[in-house]
């Protein structure tokens, strides 16, 4: 034990000694970037030994596992999903928040929707001068006949189809005859103007039009002055060809140069409510001699240029100003949903405003009446154009409105001769039968027919492009 202790315990002692000495040497090399003495082998770990040498640290070498990848992918993906929902979910939030400030009205007469059927909307253009400036004011008022309260200026049906994507929209004019209910008859009398059914509010409105014609109303949605100005300066005007000079005292109508042109909230207001239309033409002014009817038919052109303005615009502050201007002047009832109106914006958000089909109830004037000149429902016209348009969803009246003799029969029998899903493409002038009359137009038939005539002088769409 003691002889192994003295030869072989010291020698392996100096023999570390020297190894560690020669390990460090060789260290001192690679630190000076030469090879070890006496070594012609590669070293393990040579990186790993000069960053050694160098008295740095060497950097780690990781493998990304499969399971990591996809947990950062998990993660950016849920990140995707978070943004998306918080720019769809701030959408919803403002628009929530801009619908909630319209004015709701309770219209307990109103019929409930049936869902994925047409379903009809009464638009009532209210002469209510409530939210105008005190220049607009001035414009709007009629100088021979201040006006206190409110009536229907306007009175359209629009009958909307969503799954066909169509749109018909039926103007009642504002004189015509009709039986009064409840009420409202002991104000009014039995029989009287429909636009006088407005002063009690829009729930009698409704009855009166469900009584007399059966129509289904399932919603309403009511514009006055002030609205209609505030909806199209937001959206920048919108352009309408004017073949004439045109002008109306009343309604402060004043177009000074022909062409197509773009018009304010306020000039267009003044071609929607013009009933005293006059156009320059050889040198000399003419009056249109249609009065209410012309008017519905610039209205028909409005609503299409006001279509196509809306619907060329996408820039966000143009859209906010348009919907902050809808609750100045807007109200509908309460039964109108957000999600109902989203639905019918992406349904006919692709709809050519050219394609909707515009009619005018047929009527006949009568004059020297106990109320002035008035208007009286033209029968079988009439209750034709309305079985074409409504279809099955046309009931028979309960109080029909009065002939010129104050007599109330129920409506002639009529077949119908188009689908109330079918496209509008022809368009039918009425019979004249005393006085003013209606040329309003019918639904499609199997037969072509001559156009009803363009008020004179009236504007046409156009585009500034």
């Amino acid at each position: 034990m003691s002889g192994e202790d003295r030869t072989g315990g010291p020698q392996n002692g100096r023999g570390a000694r020297r190894g560690s000495e020669g390990g460090l040497e060789g260290l001192r090399r690679l630190g000076d970037g030469q090879p070890s003495a006496g070594s012609s082998r590669p070293v393990a770990n040579e990186d790993g030994l000069r960053s050694l040498g160098d008295g740095s640290t060497p950097t780690p070498r990781r493998r990304t596992s499969s399971r990591v990848r996809r947990r950062r992918w998990i993660a950016a993906g849920i990140a995707l999903v978070v943004i998306i929902g918080l720019l769809f979910g701030g959408s919803w939030l403002y628009l929530r928040w801009r619908f909630d400030q319209i004015p709701k009205v309770d219209v307990s007469a109103e019929q409930a929707v049936v869902n994925g059927q047409p379903f009809n909307v009464l638009v009532i253009g209210s002469d209510s001068r409530s939210g105008l400036s005190g220049q607009q004011l001035a414009q709007a008022q009629d100088p021979s006949n201040p006006v206190t309260g409110q009536r229907s200026d306007v009175l359209m049906i629009w009958h909307m189809d969503p799954k066909h994507k169509t749109i018909s929209i039926m103007s009642i004019p504002r004189d015509t005859m009709v039986s009064m209910t409840g009420e409202l008859a002991n104000e009014v009398g039995t029989f009287n103007r429909i636009n006088t059914a407005f002063a009690k509010g829009p729930n009698q409105l409704v009855k009166v039009v469900e009584q007399n014609f059966g129509i289904p109303i399932n919603h309403v949605a009511q514009v006055n002055f002030s609205g209609f100005v505030g909806a199209v300066d937001a959206l920048g005007g919108v352009w309408m060809d004017f073949p004439n000079l045109a002008r109306d005292a009343y309604s402060g109508l004043n177009i000074t140069k022909t062409g197509c042109q773009l018009l304010n909230g306020g000039q267009a207001l003044a071609v929607a409510r013009s009933r005293h239309f006059e156009y320059y033409a050889y040198g000399k002014w003419y009056s249109d001699p249609s009065s209410d009817f012309g008017r519905i038919k610039r209205q028909g052109v409005f609503l299409k240029a006001l279509m196509s303005s809306a619907k060329s615009k996408y820039n966000p502050l143009t859209l906010n100003a348009f919907f902050g201007s809808i609750p100045k002047g807007v109200i509908i009832d309460n039964q109108f949903k957000l999600n109902e109106l989203i639905g019918l914006a992406m349904a006919y958000h692709g709809i050519d405003p050219e394609s909707m089909h515009t009619e005018t109830l047929p009527t006949f004037g009568e004059y020297g009446t106990k109320w002035g000149a008035v208007l009286f429902v033209d029968q079988p016209a009439a209750q034709q154009m309305l079985a074409d348009t409504f279809g099955s969803q046309l009931k028979a009246p309960t109080m029909p409105p009065p002939n010129k003799y104050l007599q109330t029969p129920q409506p002639p029998v009529v077949t119908t001769t188009t689908t109330t899903t079918a496209p509008s493409t022809t368009t039918t002038a009425t019979k004249t039968t005393k006085g003013s009359k209606s040329t309003g137009t019918t639904g499609p038939t199997t037969t072509t027919t001559a156009p009803a005539p363009q008020a004179p002088g009236s504007p046409l769409n156009c585009s500034p492009h």
